[in-house]
């Protein structure tokens, strides 16, 4: 299968070549020339697989230029005993007789970016053999929490490959700073950066967009690439989880086969939600795509508009990973819903770098809101809700998806459509247990920090502390190293060599 960019068709490559490259050359991104289709019976027929199956499978369709030896070495090495907790690997919860919520955390960093990034590396390694290149792959990663552990996790003494990642200053909550600044590993580096999640991320994206650094880096040996999701070896595993759930929801007499389902993500950088757009338009059937946003609701007012303004005050809250106003991979969707407009998406792209804003016209107004559905809560209603479902279900959210769970109530309320929805679950909810016990709770714990605050939620609550989160507190911080925007590429160039 042939990869191009959204900027311009002209632009192709293997998928091999857009797993190594992670962005296009001219600062767009890989999407497939085209979509690779399931149907209903292929549906049927992976109800019985495992979810390790499924992968295969999946992955097979996307990339064609692998053989399936190869795609099997890295599904086997990823989605495992030793890295998930559970053999289901993405195991679908009962929340009610309309809300199932998928529990996306079951790997090694608590985070649904394990699901992802603990096969990317073998993805990339495998990748780089493809296409004959010797060089040592630098991985750069900009992260407004789970990515940037999980990155490190993934990739931590991987031959051939370094890491570096940044995170914003104050940024991310305590437990996802100490997974970051403890991490092991010879090949990784972690570094704080004075200002938000999209100061790091458009750090990041200047890098890339210097053509003469990359050219010195690469006569040195060092190839860039990225492991956000902004990679398509990234987005492409993310898919697999929606086919699943929905062969999950088959698998229990839930829905028949062909049946409709709606999907609830709560997303900042639109990838997560773009992985099941993707799923549906293989041929999952999906009805409604509900974008849940936190108080950062610039992708609520896009749907709902037709206008993206990033020009807008940032707000720091207590669902840090949804802390974005630059959703790098809405670009995927519009080229999509344009019908591969590259010339509509290279100008949108064109004034939000300028403006921060563009408007696109009604038609594709129009197509969002055909597909999408986009409300937000603050954190107030994001306390509330991990309290009231606790109170309700005994059920135990993050306040990523008490958020997504959140405006999936606002939908209902709004339009009466009691489908079957797949709600995302992003995280466990002790990475965030601060703001999760002072919802339990009714009151902020006062005089203690994130472990024995972890401690006291699990003794009220009766659920486990994952051990990944449990052993941090005794484990050495490694990294404190603290730049400005204007100082990553010194960063980047210094840990290279």
């Amino acid at each position: 299968m042939i990869y191009h960019s959204t900027r311009d068709t002209g632009l192709q490559v293997s998928s091999a070549q857009a797993i190594v490259k992670g962005i296009a050359p001219d600062g767009g991104l890989f999407v497939p020339g085209e979509k690779p289709k399931i149907s209903i019976e292929d549906i049927a027929g992976l109800v019985d697989k495992s979810y390790r199956e499924k992968a295969k499978g999946i992955l097979e369709l996307f990339l064609s230029d692998f053989t399936k030896e190869e795609i099997s070495d890295c599904v086997e090495k990823a989605y495992n005993k030793t890295k998930f907790e559970t053999d289901s690997i993405a195991p679908l919860y009962e929340l009610n007789d309309t809300a199932y919520i998928l529990e996306l955390w079951h790997g090694p960093t608590c985070a649904f970016k394990d699901m992802a990034l603990q096969i990317l590396p073998h993805l990339m390694t495998t990748s780089m053999k493809k296409i004959g290149i010797d060089k040592q792959v630098a991985i750069l990663v900009a992260t407004s929490g789970d990515t940037g552990k999980a990155a490190l996790e993934g990739f931590k003494d991987v031959d051939g490959t370094k890491i570096q990642v940044f995170f914003p200053t104050g940024g991310v909550s305590e437990m996802q700073k100490k997974q970051m600044v403890t991490q092991e590993g010879n090949n990784v580096a972690v570094t704080s950066v004075n200002g938000n999640f999209d100061d790091a991320q458009s750090g990041v994206k200047a890098i890339f967009g210097d053509k003469e650094f990359g050219a010195a880096l690469e006569q040195r040996g060092s190839l860039l690439s990225s492991a956000n999701s902004i990679n398509w070896g990234r987005l492409v595993p993310q898919i697999i989880y929606y086919v699943s759930a929905y062969c999950d929801l088959v698998k229990a007499d839930k829905i028949k086969a062909g049946d409709a389902v709606n999907v609830c993500v709560p997303t900042g950088n639109f990838g997560n939600i773009l992985a099941a757009w993707y799923a549906k338009e293989m041929g999952i059937p999906i009805r409604k795509f509900i974008c849940a946003s936190n108080e950062n609701n610039v992708l609520t007012d896009f749907i709902r508009t037709g206008v993206y303004d990033k020009n807008r005050a940032f707000k720091a809250t207590i669902s840090p990973s949804m802390d974005i106003l630059i959703s790098s991979n809405l670009e995927r969707l519009l080229f999509d819903i344009t019908g591969g407009d590259e010339g509509r998406v290279r100008e949108w792209m064109q004034e939000l770098q300028q403006t921060g804003r563009y408007e696109v016209p009604q038609v594709t107004k129009n197509k969002l809101k055909e597909y999408f559905y986009g409300g937000f809560c603050d954190d107030e209603g994001t306390k509330q809700t991990i309290a009231e479902v606790w109170k309700e279900y005994n059920y135990l959210m993050d306040t990523h998806t008490a958020v997504g769970y959140r405006v999936y109530r606002q939908y209902v309320e709004e339009t009466g459509d009691t489908t079957k929805t797949i709600v995302a679950s992003t995280a466990n909810p002790f990475k965030f247990c601060s703001s999760v016990l002072e919802a339990v709770q009714g009151k902020p714990q006062e005089g203690t920090d994130e472990f024995e605050v972890g401690k006291i939620l699990s003794e009220l609550t009766g659920q486990k502390i994952p051990a990944g989160l449990a052993q941090l507190k005794e484990k050495e911080e490694r990294f404190s190293e603290v730049c400005d925007k204007d100082a990553m590429k010194q960063i980047v160039d210094k840990f290279l060599g």
